[in-house]
């Protein structure tokens, strides 16, 4: 069953996105702003959407890809590879909403093991880490966009097209034949939050370098919004 939340509650008539939960923002930044499901909640304001939460992370699982309208799957401290017991029945759930046809949009981590549920091949990347603002080519458009990863999807599945990439990330950004959209950068995450995570996180992970311009450049603008319309108009699709 879905986890409910009370900023998340329904409203008769809209359209129901689940939310598969595949990680919780660290505790200390939790208690002040939210955890993932309702950082993108936030960022879907006024689309209209209800949406349940289904903490796959915590083995909370739908019980069917009819349960909503639409799919999102959010980012995580995992890597897709890793052998946690629930990253095998998100990936079947994956390609079960594939072969149903509703529409899934995917960030970071769900960029990714969207990516590894339907054949491509994710990797701890060679170069290292994108950490805050960086600037994309999306379907033409250039966007700046707030990133936290170390891995990469480096082969993508068959039936996917790249719509998305930097000098760093060649598949920033993907579609499957219209039924699935995924980024590797991070639309939820406001400049406030990547500070937080640089100062609660980062610190020992990342390389401080790449911390500290991160951190320089919190005041610029990002194009989350230009994103999180895309994202919306695409789930919108299947309801």
């Amino acid at each position: 069953m879905s986890v409910p939340h009370p900023s998340l509650s329904p409203e008769s008539g809209a359209i129901t996105i689940g939310i598969l939960l595949c990680g919780h923002a660290p505790e200390d930044i939790k208690a002040d702003m939210g955890d993932y499901d309702e950082m993108f909640a936030a960022l879907f304001k006024g689309h209209g959407f209800d949406f349940r939460t289904f903490a796959v992370v915590d083995n909370v699982f739908p019980e069917s890809v009819a349960d909503c309208d639409g799919w999102l799957v959010t980012g995580s401290k995992h890597g897709a590879y890793e052998p946690h017991e629930w990253i095998p029945p998100l990936e079947q759930f994956i390609r079960d909403v594939y072969e149903d046809g509703r529409p899934m949009v995917g960030i970071c981590f769900g960029h990714q093991i969207i990516a590894q549920a339907l054949g491509g091949t994710v990797e701890k990347y060679s170069k290292g880490w994108a950490v805050g603002r960086h600037e994309y080519m999306i379907d033409g458009q250039p966007l700046a966009l707030n990133a936290w990863h170390q891995d990469q999807v480096t082969r993508i599945p068959e039936g996917a097209t790249v719509i998305g990439r930097n000098e760093f990330c060649d598949n920033a950004a993907l579609v499957y034949d219209n039924r699935i959209l995924t980024v590797q950068p991070h639309p939820e995450h406001t400049s406030e939050f990547v500070g937080r995570l640089a100062e609660s996180r980062g610190r020992g992970l990342v390389p401080d370098p790449l911390l500290d311009d991160a951190l320089a450049q919190l005041d610029k603008p990002v194009h989350a919004q230009t994103i999180a319309d895309r994202m919306a108009a695409f789930l919108k699709r299947g309801a």
